[in-house]
């Protein structure tokens, strides 16, 4: 386990094992090449073995990090994802990184982590070539207001081209993405403390309340509420040696 400052960054790096990384608070943005998956308090991300990934923080974190055999954990996901954790599974994270692994423990966690569902905060890239300017252009400009007929264009084809290559690559359509995106960022600047109005700004919302609608319409409860947890969340206590 481990603190870390805000805006602190974990380079790429790949492990032999499967991996569960944990922000008991604080905010997580885990990339890899195939896309964004971002962790609020209380959410972890789930990274197969041998993943090239990178870890970026979005205010002071307290990560908890488990690694799996893969007898352990069959039938859970074979690529990255966000998940909900619950207090049971929580407790069990936090016991095993006081205590060391115990196997009815670790079966126990995998049990669990197997019946938890997955979370709206993944942001999947497109692979073909303009489709990526655009998906590059978006997520290192959420707030901006250009036009995406005029934004895929500028990337060397027709919306309709783009949109195609969206949704066949991503699941998503160019609209969608380009909400997802914002979110996301939105997360990432709550997480580091920023004001709900600030946010709904700088992710390119017309109005605090527009924000709010989408935020809650994707997350299933209003910014503030979503994130009453990260407010009373300190980090577990490290062993005494």
């Amino acid at each position: 386990m481990h603190d870390y400052a805000p805006g602190e960054t974990i380079a790429m790096h790949a492990h032999d094992r499967d991996q569960l990384v944990y922000a008991s608070a604080g905010v997580m943005t885990v990339r890899t090449g195939e896309g964004a998956w971002v962790t609020p308090p209380h959410r972890a991300v789930w990274i197969p073995a041998g993943t090239p990934h990178a870890i970026a923080m979005s205010g002071r974190v307290a990560m908890r990090t488990l690694y799996f055999r893969p007898v352990l954990v069959r039938g859970l996901p074979r690529k990255c994802c966000v998940i909900a954790v619950s207090n049971l599974v929580r407790e069990l994270i936090l016991h095993i990184c006081a205590h060391g692994a115990d196997r009815h423990v670790s079966a126990l966690l995998a049990r669990q982590l197997r019946a938890l569902p997955t979370l709206a905060l993944e942001l999947p890239m497109p692979s073909d070539a303009r489709a990526c300017r655009v998906a590059e252009r978006l997520a290192a400009e959420p707030g901006t207001q250009a036009e995406l007929a005029s934004l895929c264009r500028d990337a060397g084809a027709s919306r309709r081209t783009i949109e195609r290559s969206f949704i066949a690559e991503t699941g998503l359509s160019l609209g969608r993405w380009r909400q997802q995106s914002r979110l996301m960022h939105a997360v990432q600047l709550l997480g580091g403390g920023a004001t709900v109005t600030e946010v709904a700004y700088e992710a390119g919302y017309a109005t605090p309340s527009a924000f709010t609608v989408a935020f809650h319409k994707t997350f299933g409860a209003t910014p503030t509420a979503y994130f009453d947890v990260s407010r009373t969340a300190r980090p577990a206590p490290r062993p005494a040696p």
